[in-house]
C-alpha cells in the first residue's frame, strides 16, 4: 500500500511542481516523498521511477498525439532511436524515471539515517 501511495504522490507532486518550476524540480518532490513515506531503498527507487516514468510517458504521448506524430519521427533519427514515436516516448519516460528514482533512493537512504535504530 505504501508503494502505491508513494508512486501516485510522486507523480502528482511531480506534475504539479513542474508547472511552476524547472523540469528537474520533480526530483525534489521525489526525494521528499521518499523521506515522508519511507520504504526500503529498492522500493523507494521503484516508486519514484514508476511514478515519473508513467507521468512523463503519458505526457509525451499526449503532446505527440496532439501534433499527429509529426515531430517524433524526425527527432528519433537524431538520437539514433529510429523513426518510431513510441521508442522516443519510452526513452523520455525512462530518463525522467531514472532521475526521479535516483532522487527517491537518496530520500530512502536519508530517511533510514533519521529513523530510530532497531534493537
Amino acid at each position: 500500500m505504501k508503494f502505491l501511495v508513494a508512486t501516485v504522490l510522486t507523480a502528482l507532486l511531480g506534475y504539479t511542481i513542474t508547472l511552476f518550476l524547472p523540469w528537474w524540480s520533480f526530483a525534489i518532490t521525489s526525494l521528499i516523498v521518499a523521506v515522508a513515506i519511507w520504504q526500503k531503498p529498492l522500493l523507494g527507487f521503484l516508486a519514484g521511477f514508476t511514478g515519473v516514468f508513467v507521468l512523463w510517458s503519458f505526457h509525451a504521448w499526449v503532446i505527440d498525439n496532439a501534433n499527429n506524430h509529426v515531430l517524433a519521427p524526425k527527432i528519433g533519427p537524431i538520437l539514433h532511436l529510429g523513426e518510431s514515436y513510441m521508442t522516443l516516448i519510452l526513452v523520455t519516460g525512462f530518463v525522467g524515471g531514472l532521475v526521479s528514482g535516483c532522487a527517491a533512493i537518496t530520500g530512502s537512504f536519508a530517511g533510514a539515517l533519521t529513523a530510530a535504530p532497531k534493537k
